[in-house]
């Protein structure tokens, strides 16, 4: 998992991201392609 400043970028790069907001924290996770996860805050 990436902890990134911007996921909007990291949204755009595979077209099963999907931007989650859980606990306060921002992920972005991806079901068919686990390798785009990644966190912020």
């Amino acid at each position: 998992m990436k902890v990134k400043n911007s996921l909007k970028s990291l949204k755009g790069r595979h077209r099963g991201n999907r931007v989650i907001r859980r606990k306060g924290r921002v992920y972005v996770i991806n079901k068919s392609n686990p390798r785009f996860k990644a966190r912020q805050g």
